[in-house]
């Protein structure tokens, strides 16, 4: 347990307020079926968040959702390295692969741990997904198989960072440091964003506050299947459904402004 004095120091040292601009949606008048987008600004302690990064994996099955997460693993770089600087937990959540990173330090401390018992589940609606992605959501045409191995390699691990697949586990963390407020990018948005057991869905109803990054996301469709949109605009509908009914989202850049 002697990591725990080194990363409650290590993240109070550049501890800040992050600033964020979070996008939510209501339904102004109830019944109606109409939704407004709303934007509310908060501050939010950075030694009170962490940031899970969700099953960027170094492969996935579908080449094009392969395709999709390096060029968002580049792009999270520079937003991981700053919401480090400022004292934000980075929680490496590559679902399947623990095994790659058993003897790996990051995964060690996380595993010593206590175990904290997480509340009874709050009751929240859980409305069908505005998409169709029943057949797998893959719009370059590949067959499933186990395809990942690691989390992608151009996302670099530090020594203050946590590595887990296991809700309890990031839950117990989350506790253990005082940390209420849960950042959340990768993919898939429709699928491992919201129901994996450290996602939003999970962690919402916990009682943790989850924002997704929603410019560090992607969603699994293919826009051959309902309701036959673009892949962007298929994403941005579920997108749109998070904030509907689980979460607020925020833009990386308020991050690294």
């Amino acid at each position: 347990m002697r990591w725990i004095p080194f990363v409650l120091l290590a993240l109070g040292l550049n501890a800040a307020d992050l600033r964020l601009t979070l996008r939510s949606r209501v339904e102004t008048f109830k019944g109606s079926g109409e939704w407004d987008e709303v934007a509310v600004e908060r501050r939010i302690p950075a030694s009170q968040t962490a940031l899970v990064i969700c099953d960027m994996w170094d492969r996935h099955w579908c080449r094009g959702a392969s395709e999709r997460v390096a060029v968002l693993a580049r792009k999270a770089s520079p937003v991981l390295e700053r919401a480090r600087e400022l004292g934000v937990l980075i929680v490496h959540a590559p679902s399947e692969t623990m095994s790659f990173y058993q003897d790996a330090p990051q995964r060690l401390h996380i595993l010593r741990i206590p175990k904290a018992q997480p509340p009874a589940s709050l009751s929240l609606s859980d409305p069908p997904l505005p998409i169709d992605d029943s057949e797998g959501g893959c719009d370059t045409g590949d067959k499933f198989f186990k395809a990942w191995t690691r989390q992608h390699a151009s996302i670099r691990i530090d020594d203050r960072d946590l590595i887990s697949d296991n809700g309890t586990e990031i839950y117990s963390a989350l506790q253990l440091l005082g940390i209420q407020n849960l950042l959340v990018m990768g993919v898939h948005t429709n699928m491992c964003i919201l129901n994996r057991s450290f996602a939003i869905k999970q962690m919402t109803r916990w009682g943790i506050r989850c924002i997704l990054i929603r410019d560090l996301t992607d969603a699994m469709y293919d826009p051959q299947t309902h309701p036959h949109v673009s892949h962007e605009q298929g994403t941005e509908l579920v997108i749109r459904h998070i904030e509907k009914y689980w979460a607020p989202s925020a833009l990386s850049a308020d991050l690294l402004r």
